[in-house]
């Protein structure tokens, strides 16, 4: 009976002994204070911190990518055109003192008064006759002219003529003549470089093309037809303005033609003279 009671005590000395160590068990176990820590708000406050670091994280990310990333639409346009007009100073000559010739002001109003509101553009006036005139592709609603002083004088040209002038320009850039006359792979644009390098070459052929356009290739007989089609139908209803751009056309035709200087005009906007056929009303058969 001793050793039985002794036994007895030992057995349940070792049992006690098993659920003690058992119990500190339970509490080194996570998923046993679960429910204690979600009461705390311990878990979601882990949580929060988990998804913090990971907006941290993608937005690092973003902020690298549009570091290292080609401008898109007409953030690139405008840089494109900005920079060609800095390497080509020498050429155009547009670093000269100048007064205010007005034309921006009468050309704002030409704009508006045949419906173009909020349309933001800068006149560059050079003092070259090597470009004419010319529009670059900027920002949306936004444009570059070129006008060049010695064409001006030489041809006696008004405000009025002038703004009639850009007006062809403005067209041209709104049916995008210009980009889509360049012909080059725009894939690129948007895209990042980070984990590539920058391709400049690239970028220089775009400024190739730029030069190729401006100077020599200018745009084809159908795109000048559109434009003269689209003139013709904006100034019928103000029959000054059509005279004016009539009588205008009719100068730089016969001004190009015994110029030699201008000779390189129709190659740029073909033809004066074929734009006068298109603009003179059909005659009727009897």
């Amino acid at each position: 009976m001793k050793y039985l009671l002794l036994t007895l005590f030992f057995v349940c000395n070792v049992f006690g002994q098993e659920t003690f160590e058992e119990e500190q068990e339970k509490l080194l176990d996570y998923s046993s204070i679960k429910n204690v820590l979600k009461s705390d708000g311990l878990e979601e406050s882990k949580q929060k911190r988990q998804n913090l670091v990971k907006e941290i994280k993608k937005a690092r990310k973003e902020i690298k990518e549009e570091k290292f990333s080609y401008p898109s639409g007409g953030d690139f346009w405008m840089l494109m055109s900005e920079f060609w007009l800095v390497k080509n100073a020498q050429l155009l000559s547009w670093d000269f003192p100048k007064p205010d010739y007005g034309i921006e002001v009468a050309f704002k109003n030409l704009l508006e008064n045949l419906g173009y509101y909020n349309k933001s553009f800068k006149v560059l006036v050079i003092n070259s006759p090597t470009i004419v005139h010319f529009g670059l592709p900027s920002k949306k609603d936004e444009y570059i002219f070129i006008l060049s002083l010695p064409f001006m004088r030489s041809l006696d040209l008004t405000k009025v003529d002038l703004s009639l002038v850009l007006l062809e320009d403005f067209l041209r850039l709104e049916q995008q003549f210009f980009i889509n006359n360049l012909d080059e792979d725009l894939s690129f644009l948007g895209k990042s470089f980070s984990t590539t390098s920058f391709d400049k070459k690239a970028i220089a052929k775009i400024q190739k093309k730029y030069t190729e356009i401006i100077t020599k290739t200018g745009f084809n007989f159908q795109q000048q037809f559109e434009v003269t089609k689209k003139m013709d139908s904006l100034l019928k209803s103000n029959p000054s303005l059509w005279g004016a751009y009539y009588r205008m056309i009719n100068k730089i035709d016969k001004f190009v033609k015994t110029d030699l200087l201008y000779q390189d005009y129709v190659k740029i906007y073909p033809s004066p003279e074929l734009q006068l056929k298109w603009l003179a009303p059909k005659k009727k058969q009897l």
